[in-house]
């Protein structure tokens, strides 16, 4: 490494040191960046049967919003307390599986920008084209000089193929499981957004997504999310989730399901509780002032916390009987796309 700091990965480390032999630590991929190397860290606790469901988290693919890694960061060192003690905990462990890619992108969290080294935005990468939305925003080809810039997408980048392919191992084996990538930089609010990003059909999960939307709504009346398919707010080319969401769906996997959410973390309130985080290079997409920080990397622990025991328990949301399945279909329809 250069004498530039690297304090996320050296964050990451430290945690792995802690969490000792009660993890699986891998090496996705060592990404090359100017004569350094950067690892991808996947971090696995839990069952190793591969009848259990699956959490995965999944943070850092865009460099710039690296709150996301933060909060996997909080919620790991959580876990690691919890591991001595908490034996409820300990037993969930025992019945289930989390997967952690805290920092997917690490030469983009390392030099602070969207893209990776190669000026790539891992998430316009993958070989999917966006339906009825030419913005500049959904995915250029035109120069890597400009954002949003897909690459060869014939060929994904290797930071795209690692994720690809933990989730592959990991996810699309498993019984039940939900993937949740954490973002920031878009409104006033934090959104919880599912399938699809590259058009506006639904996909095939509604159903049992709006019922775990309808549980959540139920268990915590004043959560802070918006929950909606991301193509209400815009429609993009490349969208690694989509791409994972249809590949699972062409394997003959009906007995299983994968719900793969995206966090976009509302950082434009940030900016209007202190509008001088424009001069600060991350202020668009991080909370600048350290109180802040603290305040959102706990306030989605009872996000994370719920998604875990959704899957320890899936009865009330994903195992509906046809009547029910029917009803919730038609309400998701209305609510989302009529």
């Amino acid at each position: 490494m250069s004498n530039k700091r690297f304090s996320e990965l050296e964050q990451l480390e430290i945690l792995i040191e802690q969490l000792g032999n009660r993890a699986d630590v891998q090496v996705l991929e060592r990404i090359s960046y100017r004569g350094q190397e950067f690892p991808v860290y996947c971090i696995i606790l839990g069952s190793k049967q591969p009848d259990v469901p699956v959490l995965g988290l999944f943070g850092g693919v865009h460099g710039l919003e690296k709150i996301g890694s933060e909060v996997i960061f909080a919620y790991l060192q959580t876990i690691t307390q919890l591991l001595d003690w908490d034996d409820e905990f300990n037993a969930r462990l025992q019945k289930s599986r989390l997967v952690f890619v805290p920092i997917v992108n690490p030469v983009g969290v390392y030099r602070g920008t969207r893209s990776n080294g190669n000026d790539v935005d891992l998430m316009r990468n993958a070989p999917i084209e966006g339906q009825g939305n030419t913005k500049l925003y959904s995915g250029q080809r035109i120069s890597p000089l400009l954002p949003w810039y897909r690459g060869d997408t014939s060929a994904m980048e290797a930071e795209a193929q690692a994720l690809c392919q933990i989730v592959r191992q990991q996810l699309f084996n498993a019984p039940i499981s939900i993937a949740l990538d954490l973002h920031s930089g878009f409104g006033l609010r934090d959104r919880l957004w599912f399938p699809y990003a590259s058009c506006k059909k639904p996909f095939a999960a509604i159903t049992e997504t709006f019922a775990l939307k309808k549980l959540f709504d139920r268990c915590y009346p004043y959560h802070i999310y918006k929950i909606e398919p991301m193509s209400l707010e815009y429609v993009i080319n490349g969208d690694l989730w989509d791409y994972l969401y249809d590949e699972f769906r062409q394997q003959n996997v009906n007995e299983r399901l994968f719900i793969p959410l995206t966090l976009e973390m509302g950082s434009w309130l940030w900016l209007r509780k202190n509008p001088l985080h424009l001069f600060h290079r991350h202020g668009l997409f991080h909370p600048v002032l350290p109180h802040r920080q603290r305040r959102v990397m706990r306030r989605h622990f009872i996000l994370l916390d719920f998604l875990h025991r959704s899957l320890l328990y899936p009865k009330p949301w994903a195992h509906l009987d046809l009547a029910q399945r029917d009803v919730y279909h038609q309400a998701a329809l209305r609510l989302w796309y009529d």
